[in-house]
């Protein structure tokens, strides 16, 4: 049995499916309801990350567990309680969602060094473990969804800075070959998409998904600072438009691990936005 922790997020979500359509058992772990399109065979688990003790009936059997770092939460997690628990329970393998910035801002608190606790955590925790370092997400642009759907309008900064972002269903089809494959222990697997994109390009793309142009519109810096703190810690912000802004070149390398591991080129921003066309309609 496999556990997957985010299993409502945008990686955890085609995770599920794609281990129970590999025949697997599967339980999915989310603080809130179960996710939608829960498939038939797998279970679901109201947990929280934050609250370690709440994850020991989830673990009870599980062999493996795909571990979700908390993202933008991720400071209030105890970095070894869960690794701990996890081994305690007789879970045999771990596969941790972590994120590009460990490596790249590892100077950076939001980003980098408590990134760095919870891999320390989970190499030490005595488990076969995978790493999973994805730079930005694809899925980042629903953040333009009620814009788009109200005045077909994309606003964002550094409309001509690109990033490679990565398709979030490609992480999940790494993540379940890891989770069920031995030849993945002990990797650090880099994933981004084929090719840079910017914001305004990913506008462009959105557009064409749709059958129809979207207008992009420039925020400066400080705009886009004041959007996006409603949503997410100071600290997270800062260090998002400073990677938005003035990627380094770490952030701008294409890797090659999506292909490694898949034998196929990862999906690029375009597939993205045609597969969830329909969010934005």
């Amino acid at each position: 049995m496999i556990v997957v922790t985010g299993a409502t997020g945008n990686v955890g979500r085609p995770l599920v499916q794609f281990l129970a359509a590999a025949g697997g058992e599967v339980t999915a772990v989310s603080r809130g309801l179960a996710p939608v399109d829960l498939p038939g065979g797998a279970r679901h688990v109201k947990a929280d990350l934050a609250a370690p003790e709440s994850l020991r009936f989830a673990l009870e059997g599980a062999e493996a567990l795909f571990l979700h770092d908390g993202g933008a939460g991720g400071q209030g997690l105890d970095p070894r309680a869960i690794p701990e628990l996890a081994r305690a329970a007789g879970v045999q393998r771990v596969v941790l969602l972590s994120s590009q910035g460990v490596a790249t801002r590892p100077e950076s608190a939001s980003h980098g060094s408590v990134g760095l606790a919870i891999d320390e955590a989970v190499r030490e925790s005595g488990l076969a473990w995978t790493i999973l370092r994805p730079g930005g997400f694809a899925s980042n642009a629903y953040a333009w969804v009620e814009s788009v759907r109200a005045e077909r309008t994309v606003a964002a900064p550094f409309g001509d800075v690109g990033l490679p972002v990565v398709d979030p269903m490609d992480i999940a089809e790494v993540a379940a070959m890891a989770l069920r494959k031995d030849e993945h222990s002990g990797q650090v697997y880099e994933l981004t998409g084929p090719a840079v994109v910017t914001p305004r390009q990913q506008a462009e793309a959105i557009g064409a998904a749709l059958g129809e142009p979207i207008r992009f519109v420039e925020l400066t810096r400080a705009e886009a600072h004041a959007r996006m703190v409603t949503f997410m810690p100071e600290p997270v912000v800062q260090t998002t438009l400073d990677v938005l802004g003035e990627p380094n070149a770490a952030e701008l390398r294409l890797s090659p691990d999506v292909e490694r591991v898949l034998g196929r080129r990862p999906h690029s921003f375009a597939d993205w936005a045609a597969r969830n066309a329909e969010a934005f309609r």
